[in-house]
């Protein structure tokens, strides 16, 4: 989970604590048309069910991820990357962690939705092992778009 980065002198992926939420929603606000408030990051830190995961790159968040556990699914709410630190394998390894941490809360699946037009990210998750398994038709505001429904199994390979 701590390999490095490439152009990082220290590198880690770990639970979120209060104090990253500004930065988290700053990264937020350069990412996506309908950011999430720092608010609602800090209401996710230590909530019963929530993952909340960042990737830090010489102690400033390079990415972040946020998964819900209940029964034995989860469901990978938010995944996102800095754009400096784009293709670099952050978002990669935000997607392992988050992997590894459903599987050992007993979840057996993993279910997420995805723009129909982010071609990295479904990229991603296509080399990770998950399936398209469905389509919800305007799921998406700012702009209107469709998501691509995908699951995988839990289970480390």
């Amino acid at each position: 989970m701590n390999a490095p980065v490439p152009g990082a002198t220290a590198w880690v992926v770990r639970r979120a604590v209060p104090n990253d939420c500004e930065a988290v929603a700053a990264a937020e606000k350069l990412l996506f048309s309908d950011p999430w408030s720092s608010r609602a990051f800090a209401d996710l830190v230590d909530r019963p069910g929530v993952h909340f995961l960042v990737g830090m790159v010489d102690d400033t968040v390079a990415g972040y991820a946020i998964a819900y556990f209940a029964a034995d699914e989860a469901e990978l709410a938010n995944l996102a990357v800095v754009p400096a630190w784009h293709r670099h394998g952050v978002g990669r390894r935000l997607l392992d962690a988050v992997l590894e941490a459903v599987h050992r809360d007993g979840a057996v699946e993993i279910w997420l939705e995805v723009r129909e037009s982010n071609a990295a990210a479904r990229a991603l998750y296509d080399r990770a092992g998950f399936t398209e398994v469905g389509l919800r038709r305007r799921y998406y505001d700012r702009p209107v778009e469709d998501a691509i429904v995908m699951r995988r199994a839990t289970a480390l390979r």
